[in-house]
């Protein structure tokens, strides 16, 4: 008797062909979202304001190869080309903005990093339940203070007169310095005061990660007389290194998008040759000098190398078999 794929009845199975494969899987997947329309309408109100607020602006960046004119609007505007690109390349401001902007995120990436990293481990080792919440709750809580309130409480502590830390120094015999207003001193201050306030909230995602570790791996270790480090170094890090991974390629795709408002309220005419970066280049560029094209153009050139550091460093993770984005 033939089979339904028999030809002729010669007993020949006929498997189906590749477009017959695909139109087969897209039917099954068409049937399982309409079986479970009520979770995909749950996705629509995020859709909607990635689709409003992300893709629909890109219209805008046609701007970057325009001279802009907000009367003339995008049609009435002449067309440069790369000109704006160019300009901003042969700047003398360049090489400065590039070198800052760089300099930051390497700083942050080597010292902000792995701190969240290292206090949650800390915190997994705590055998007291309540001392565990209090330091959770002493360290995540700056996360709630506004940026402006933090660059305050920087400034009133650095101060070169009645600041906590001149003050202490003074004890030693340390001549007051005045960190704001030294070049030197300012990744070192942005940095360390983004840590404070931001590596609490960090170590969440690190210690839910945690978690998730067997506690029989631990038990083990310690029959077979290992110590806290050991443990923390064989099994906690181990465990939680795909959660690393992921948080790293996303801190790496982010490199060159140091945050605005901190830098911007931190720099003053002292220590701008260390603080001017893309992002304050590109805010007095566009809105304080009203070159809508140019700032456009520096932005776009910003996210191009974002994404291109995305891409790279997705890759050699994938490469190396570790865990990626996709």
């Amino acid at each position: 008797m033939a089979q339904p794929n028999d030809t002729a009845g010669t007993g020949v199975m006929i498997k189906p062909g590749r477009g017959q494969a695909s139109k087969s899987g897209l039917v099954k997947k068409l049937q399982f979202i309409i079986r479970n329309y009520d979770l995909y309408l749950l996705l629509l109100p995020t859709l909607a304001y990635f689709i409003i607020f992300h893709y629909v602006p890109m219209y805008g960046l046609q701007i970057a190869f325009q001279n802009f004119n907000p009367i003339k609007g995008y049609s009435g505007s002449p067309w440069v080309g790369f000109d704006n690109f160019d300009r901003f390349f042969q700047s003398y401001q360049f090489g400065t903005i590039i070198k800052n902007t760089i300099g930051i995120s390497l700083y942050e990436l080597l010292v902000a990093f792995p701190a969240p990293i290292i206090l949650a481990l800390m915190i997994n080792q705590l055998t007291s339940e309540r001392f565990k919440k209090v330091v959770q709750t002493v360290t995540y809580a700056p996360h709630f203070i506004s940026t402006v309130v933090v660059v305050g409480i920087v400034y009133l502590l650095l101060s070169p007169k009645t600041g906590a830390v001149n003050t202490f120094l003074g004890l030693f015999g340390i001549n007051p310095i005045f960190f704001m207003g030294e070049a030197v001193w300012f990744k070192t201050v942005f940095v360390f005061s983004g840590i404070w306030q931001s590596v609490g909230w960090g170590t969440i995602i690190y210690l839910a990660a945690l978690t998730a570790v067997n506690p029989d791996l631990h038990e083990a270790a310690v029959v077979d007389g290992a110590t806290k480090l050991q443990r923390v170094l064989h099994i906690d890090i181990p465990s939680i290194m795909p959660t690393v991974i992921i948080m790293l390629i996303m801190n790496v795709g982010n490199m060159m998008g140091v945050g605005f408002e901190k830098v911007y309220l931190m720099q003053n005419q002292l220590n701008v040759d260390a603080s001017e970066t893309i992002q304050t280049y590109v805010y007095k560029a566009g809105l304080v000098q009203a070159q809508y094209s140019y700032a456009a153009a520096i932005g776009l050139f910003n996210n191009v190398i974002n994404f291109i550091l995305l891409i790279s460093v997705n890759k050699i993770a994938k490469s190396l078999k570790q865990t990626s984005l996709w």
